[in-house]
């Protein structure tokens, strides 16, 4: 009985320990201004890109992912979809790695040159070198969207209400917001919760 207790003690020291040692961020705010203008990033294309140099006149898509989570790979079809979409209707799209710590491992350079060209993917993919971005966003997933028109955030959050399978989506929240941007007005739905993996940043 006396192990037991212990064991109980030891177990609830742990989760308060990974508690504490956990980061807090703050997520970015609707109507907020895109923060982190002027960071360079490498983008697989070998150039070092800024947030102020992907955006145009009529806003910005920043899609915080990477190569390997899972939820990742069930939405890289819509991934596709939707920064082609952005190119072809004058709206900025940057997809942004910020796993630091997975950097020699599946989301190497070298890994995101190779899954940018299995995608064929157009927009720019970029390193977020010690998780800077992602911080300043307070972006926590993979996948995880924010979209900016002009001026300034309009919607963040989910790209739809079903990651796990696409034919039985019902609402397409980033689709709508995007609609909203060409169409310069204000999505009905500008905030929902995303769904997938941690971003793996370094601890310090």
């Amino acid at each position: 009985m006396k192990k037991i207790f212990f064991l109980a003690i030891a177990v609830i020291a742990a989760i308060s320990s990974a508690f504490i040692s956990t980061p807090a961020f703050t997520e970015l705010a609707l109507n907020a201004a895109m923060p982190e203008g002027s960071y360079k990033m490498k983008d697989v294309g070998g150039k070092e890109v800024s947030l102020d140099e992907a955006k145009t006149a009529k806003g910005l898509l920043v899609i915080f992912s990477c190569n390997t989570c899972p939820y990742v790979k069930l939405s890289e079809t819509r991934i596709k979809e939707y920064s082609d979409f952005c190119l072809a209707n004058d709206i900025g799209c940057i997809i942004v790695n910020s796993n630091e710590a997975q950097r020699s491992e599946e989301d190497s350079f070298d890994a995101m040159s190779k899954y940018y060209t299995a995608q064929k993917l157009k927009c720019f993919y970029t390193v977020d070198a010690s998780s800077k971005l992602a911080n300043a966003f307070g972006a926590t997933r993979t996948p995880q969207c924010f979209l900016f028109n002009g001026k300034a955030l309009i919607y963040k959050g989910a790209i739809d209400d079903n990651v796990k399978d696409p034919a039985a989506v019902k609402e397409t929240y980033l689709k709508d917001a995007l609609n909203a941007v060409v169409k310069n007005t204000v999505p009905a739905k500008q905030e929902t919760k995303s769904i997938g993996c941690t971003i793996k940043r370094v601890e310090s």
